[in-house]
């Protein structure tokens, strides 16, 4: 029994993946990818623009979820900068920031909706 659920669970997991266009996959790709060096604003034109792709509207705002955290954290490090320990968090924030975008990038290579850990979910 366990050998059928896991090939359900295989087989659902790649119809999601099957479901997204190439051109959907290539969106979201390049959407995290600007998200690195843009911040919010890939994933605002993506939201406002591409409203009739499902895959394109969950990974913008993701996208735009994550910016405006990311945006919030490097705002607080700068509020604490007057003390030595705001450099660190922005550090800290920078690091996160290209990693999460890093594994956006990979969920929409193979086309898998991919949720940032620590996002805070204002755009639902």
């Amino acid at each position: 029994m366990d050998n059928n659920q896991d090939s359900n669970q295989q087989t659902s997991s790649t119809d999601v993946s099957l479901s997204v266009s190439q051109d959907s996959k290539n969106l979201a790709l390049l959407l995290w990818l600007g998200t690195i060096f843009f911040g919010f604003i890939p994933g605002l034109v993506m939201y406002l623009v591409k409203k009739d792709d499902a895959y394109i509207l969950d990974q913008s705002k993701e996208a735009l979820n994550w910016s405006i955290t990311a945006l919030i954290g490097y705002v607080a490090g700068m509020i604490l900068a007057i003390i030595v320990i705001g450099v660190l968090v922005m550090f800290a924030v920078g690091i996160c920031h290209l990693v999460f975008c890093i594994m956006g990038v990979i969920a929409a290579s193979s086309g898998k909706p991919f949720r940032v850990p620590y996002a805070l979910r204002l755009i639902k």
